[in-house]
């Protein structure tokens, strides 16, 4: 089972973000606060799980969390800013609007942009680590995925509802078939 938390004596969000590496729509992250003792040995990296899985565990977090956010960067803020600094503006906005101000950040990944006056720590595969960066993994996968199959109603030809963004090869092929859509990130190149 994950760790629930890094600094158990504080309140600490775990946060992470879904879609970096995806060409088309936004980036989403999230963040989370766990209750002191809370414990789920089926919690684990959003990557790790069944869509079906996925699911069921958001609903939980969304009832047990002492707050949770979802914050995300537009794939027009993408292409202005690039994906590493639209991630992190993703992951501010998700901690601005928590109901509950933590004391401590735990973050997916290596590196992340201060947030003013909420000291951080980084943790690499953290998701697979720590029981609330997994949860905030969890709903920002979760989140995003419902983002990209609306907008797959309005353009299917590219199988978003399936793809979710990500440069598989129909997409590839899609895009070079039928070209871009206002969604796609213009500054991600793409092979064909």
């Amino acid at each position: 089972m994950l760790r629930p938390c890094y600094n158990s004596s504080c309140i600490e969000a775990g946060v992470d973000e879904a879609g970096r590496g995806c060409l088309a729509g936004p980036v989403v992250a999230a963040a989370v606060i766990l209750p002191p003792g809370y414990e789920n040995e089926w919690l684990n990296d959003s990557k790790q799980l069944s869509k079906e899985d996925r699911n069921q565990l958001r609903t939980e977090i969304e009832n047990i969390a002492v707050a949770f956010a979802v914050g995300q960067a537009s794939h027009e803020e993408i292409d202005k800013i690039n994906i590493l600094q639209a991630s992190f503006l993703a992951m501010h906005r998700a901690i601005e609007q928590l109901s509950t101000r933590p004391d401590h950040l735990l973050i997916d990944g290596n590196r992340f942009s201060p947030y003013p006056l909420i000291p951080h720590t980084c943790i690499v595969k953290g998701d697979a680590k720590f029981m609330n960066i997994a949860a905030a993994s969890i709903l920002a996968k979760t989140y995003r995925d419902e983002i990209m199959e609306i907008l797959s109603q309005e353009y299917p030809q590219y199988k978003w509802e399936a793809n979710a963004g990500y440069p598989t090869i129909f997409h590839r092929k899609a895009i070079q078939e039928h070209g871009f859509t206002p969604y796609h990130r213009m500054t991600f190149r793409v092979k064909v």
